[in-house]
């Protein structure tokens, strides 16, 4: 009775230490120190949360097996080490079932669980608008992008990113980066192709990327729901200039989107951009084989 009331005295602190120490965390170390969580902010995407939330659970779960598993390994190291006199071997037990049981169970739960919560969040994430508000055709090239506005009949052509001479070594010149802009609290949808080999779009801060391959048009589904800049990059190694195929997205009202929209179509960017320069067309082998004469 003794034991159980210091243990039940000795839990009263801990819990309430470790009370205090979450509620000291900010809300990037909620999130498992994560890009594009920040107090006071609302999420980036309409994802991101949930792609955090899966993170740290997946790490306390994970943190908690290794503490348990550390915490046996130095019990046993000290408990069952050899003792002064001692000699020979200890008593060799060559099966024990329940243990046996435990630590194959275990592991199974474990691997089950995280694929059943990856599953679900990875189903909620992949799904399409019935009705997206904008479209966006997103095409990859070495080394830079292309942003169709499919909705509005406009695009956007971009360069490859220059480095800036006048800078330091290895900055890119800001202004000569593409720049895609997108309507906060928009239903958005992604088409995302490729001209040449496999790229991979990523935004930072929207905690996901997909590949984006040719002769295959893959999407991607979300909503922006703060305003600002955040960087972009090809996360797929593509040639000799992957590490300037960089892009910003900047998530702006409806009317400063609207005002966006007007400039392109005043620059004469008007229609959609497409695989006409495709470079794989010039490979052999791409067009369908031709029937013989008789």
């Amino acid at each position: 009775m003794r034991n159980k009331r210091r243990l039940r005295w000795a839990a009263i602190p801990i819990a309430a230490t470790l009370s205090i120490v979450l509620a000291g965390c900010t809300t990037a170390q909620l999130n498992g120190f994560m890009p594009g969580f920040e107090e006071g902010q609302p999420n980036v995407t309409n994802q991101t949360g949930r792609i955090g939330g899966l993170w740290t659970t997946s790490w306390i779960v994970l943190l908690i097996v290794g503490l348990i598993t550390w915490g046996l390994t130095l019990w046993a190291v000290v408990v069952y080490r050899r003792r002064k006199g001692q000699t020979g071997l200890p008593v060799q037990l060559r099966y024990n079932m329940p243990i046996e049981i435990f630590y194959t169970v275990v592991p199974l739960i474990l691997v089950l669980g995280f694929f059943a919560f990856t599953a679900r969040d990875q189903s909620a994430i992949e799904a399409r608008f019935d009705e997206p508000d904008v479209k966006i055709g997103a095409i990859a090239k070495q080394w830079a992008w292309d942003f169709n506005y499919v909705n509005e009949d406009v695009y956007s052509a971009g360069v490859q990113g220059q480095p800036d001479l006048n800078g330091q070594a290895g900055s890119l010149v800001e202004s000569e980066i593409p720049t895609l802009v997108l309507p906060v609290g928009k239903k958005i949808e992604f088409a995302l192709d490729s001209r040449d080999v496999i790229h991979s779009f990523w935004v930072i801060d929207f905690l996901y990327k997909k590949d984006m391959i040719p002769g295959k048009t893959n999407y991607m589904s979300v909503i922006p729901e703060r305003i600002g800049t955040y960087q972009g990059k090809c996360a797929e190694l593509c040639g000799e200039y992957h590490s300037l195929m960089l892009f910003n997205v900047e998530v702006v009202s409806q009317d400063d989107y609207d005002a966006y929209i007007e400039s392109l179509r005043a620059a004469g960017n008007e229609g959609q951009l497409d695989n006409e320069y495709n470079r794989n067309q010039n490979l052999p082998g791409t067009n369908a084989p031709k029937a013989q004469e008789d």
